[in-house]
């Protein structure tokens, strides 16, 4: 699908949308919106056209991390430049704005006096790949926001990482969790993590796993699509994935329902 393939007043309904959540996916054709109500997915569009290469959502804001930027919306739904130059990732933490620059720059968005906002620097790291509750993912391993300085906190070549609750890193060496250091969580290559504190749930060569209950096991999750998983996210009441395909899956407790929006390159989802 071309960008021009999705306007921005597109809208394909497929379910209801009462009390559904904004869920927000990171394209080649932009960040686009997909309405979300337990485990139907309904209605769906284009919420601001760019390349984008990550999204994060929280509260009553959403963020993306794009080749122009950093886009911000408020509760009020449109996209604004905020500047910081091209960023390849993108995250949030207590209250603020995250993002990673392609060579390494990290900066958080603060407010200044007199009103409006500025980018405070935090430091550099190899290669971002992801920001996550105060946590950077790099080349050289995992990053910690502490203040106005960055602090390296361990691993290598880390894809992904998890900062709510019990920190998670994924790796081609496997999924690890930060208790008395860095500790094996599961074997295999990982390439996508996530956490809202409770539920947490990873991605990789062997497929999806889910962390089970509050303890140390993980287990397979039986996903209905081929697709490769490059995002995942939580509602209220459900876990969502999203693949690189443009394919959305929910699951509100009572098995995954699933939509392909047709968007192209997804590269990760939040929900606001």
């Amino acid at each position: 699908m071309s960008d021009a393939d999705i306007s921005i007043d597109e809208k394909r309904v497929y379910g209801a949308k009462t009390g559904a959540s904004d869920v927000y996916l990171a394209s080649a054709a932009g960040v686009i919106r997909v309405s979300v109500s337990g485990d139907r997915i309904g209605g769906f569009g284009l919420a601001h056209r760019c390349v984008a290469r990550d999204v994060a959502a929280g509260g009553e804001v959403a963020a993306a991390a794009t080749d122009d930027g950093v886009a911000l919306s408020t509760e009020e739904g449109e996209f604004d430049d905020v500047g910081f130059g091209p960023a390849a990732a993108v995250g949030l933490h207590e209250g603020h704005v995250v993002a990673a620059a392609p060579e390494g720059r990290v900066a958080r968005l603060d407010p200044v006096d007199g009103g409006g906002v500025a980018w405070t620097d935090l430091g550099t790291v190899e290669d971002p790949r992801a920001v996550d509750g105060g946590l950077v993912a790099a080349a050289d391993g995992v990053h910690r926001v502490v203040g106005d300085d960055l602090a390296s906190a361990g691993l290598s070549d880390v894809r992904d990482v998890a900062g709510r609750g019990l920190p998670l890193a994924a790796t081609p060496e496997g999924l690890y969790a930060l208790g008395n250091g860095w500790m094996d969580a599961a074997a295999g290559a990982f390439s996508v993590v996530d956490s809202d504190g409770d539920r947490a749930h990873a991605a990789g060569e062997s497929g999806l796993l889910a962390r089970a209950g509050a303890g140390d096991d993980w287990e397979p999750v039986d996903l209905p699509t081929d697709g490769e998983v490059v995002g995942i996210t939580y509602g209220p009441e459900q876990v969502i994935v999203a693949t690189r395909e443009g394919e959305v899956l929910a699951d509100a407790g009572d098995g995954w329902r699933s939509q392909l929006i047709g968007a192209r390159d997804v590269s990760a989802v939040a929900v606001r």
